[in-house]
């Protein structure tokens, strides 16, 4: 991936969007259901992105991690796909 062909990739982003290398994390607060709402939106628009630039993400790597006692889960979906949760906090520092 070029970086000119990623430099557009948090267009319209509402959460906050961390990208390394070939490393791309979405994370946002889930306070309220509106919270919940924007990082669907945001999975929609990234893969809406992807696909226009003709690129895929490895949906078999993408995970969520859930944070906080009393987090609904929700469970998110990347395309047509839905994410796993991921099962320890490895690699998630911000």
């Amino acid at each position: 991936m070029s970086s000119l062909s990623a430099r557009d990739m948090d267009s319209g982003v509402e959460c906050t969007l961390s990208k390394f290398a070939d490393d791309t994390k979405l994370r946002g607060v889930v306070d309220m259901l509106e919270g919940r709402d924007a990082i669907q939106r945001d999975l929609d628009r990234l893969e809406r992105w992807a696909r226009v630039n003709l690129m895929k993400f490895n949906k078999a790597k993408c995970k969520v991690l859930h944070v906080g006692q009393g987090n609904p889960k929700h469970n998110y979906r990347l395309g047509d796909n839905g994410l796993r949760e991921a099962l320890r906090r490895r690699t998630w520092w911000y």
